[in-house]
């Protein structure tokens, strides 16, 4: 297929900042081919030219629009991604959370972008190791993302051998994950509590309330109102003493968001004061 052209990438440039605030910067012309040729394929057309034209004629709130947002969305995520995060939350943000909230024995955990759900499968394993109290208690693990088919993966939890092997320990992949053909598929225990819906976090939909929001690595791919915005609604959304999770890059990105920053080791994480 042609290489896009100048228009074209404007077009795409604007419809995905419009539908979900994600800036493509000049240069980016390579990912948005990359992405897009594969759905332009699949779709029977031609060229981007055709899948374009089709754009501007289905308007941007069609199907046709929606599946180019998706594929433009970046879904790259890990069983326990970034372990100093994960040894954060084991030694000091789920003790911390769990005797605060021990008097109502009630738990909300929010991945926002939850991507095909390996981080919110992680946190509920980290919650069978080593926090067995919990067992008793209302937990909710909600997983969110704008994506229908990464959606559906997640809640499949059904991974390839690769996908298993990026970050996932063998005893625990043992534990909690059966063979089904060449892939391995999460058990009933580590589904209970857990639940995925769609959520795009620039529109205006009710936000859940949650003890601890995940919200790594999305936030760079916002311009600096869209992050303020965001930042502004998931604080609203966090319960008093409330914890926040972003990605390592991205602390400098909520100064002056009323959160108590709280260093632990080479991770931070914003409280709910």
């Amino acid at each position: 297929m042609a290489t896009i052209t100048a228009s074209e990438f404007a077009y795409i440039r604007e419809l995905v900042r419009e539908r979900a605030a994600i800036v493509l910067d000049e240069g980016k012309e390579y990912l948005v081919e990359s992405r897009l040729i594969p759905l332009a394929r699949a779709e029977g057309m031609a060229s981007l030219t055709e899948l374009v034209v089709k754009l501007r004629g289905a308007g941007a709130a069609s199907p046709l629009s929606h599946q180019v947002v998706e594929a433009m969305t970046t879904n790259e995520t890990s069983f326990f991604r970034d372990p100093a995060v994960f040894e954060a939350l084991r030694t000091h943000i789920l003790p911390g959370l769990i005797d605060s909230l021990r008097p109502r024995r009630r738990m909300t955990i929010w991945s926002a972008a939850c991507s095909s759900g390996q981080e919110l499968y992680s946190i509920n394993m980290l919650l069978h190791e080593h926090f067995q109290e919990t067992a008793g208690w209302q937990l909710k693990l909600l997983g969110t993302d704008l994506s229908t088919a990464i959606l559906e993966r997640a809640q499949k939890g059904l991974y390839t051998q690769f996908e298993v092997n990026r970050g996932l320990p063998a005893r625990l992949l043992s534990t909690y994950f059966e063979r089904q053909g060449m892939d391995w598929k999460v058990k009933a225990n580590l589904r209970q509590g857990v639940e995925f819906r769609k959520q795009n976090l620039i529109e205006s939909t009710p936000m859940p309330q949650a003890d601890l929001v995940l919200l790594r690595n999305v936030l760079i791919y916002f311009d600096p109102d869209t992050r303020r915005r965001l930042l502004e609604r998931v604080r609203a959304c966090l319960n008093p003493g409330g914890c926040l999770l972003v990605g390592s890059s991205e602390s400098p990105l909520l100064s002056g968001i009323d959160f108590e920053r709280v260093e632990l080791g080479r991770t931070v994480c914003y409280r709910k004061s």
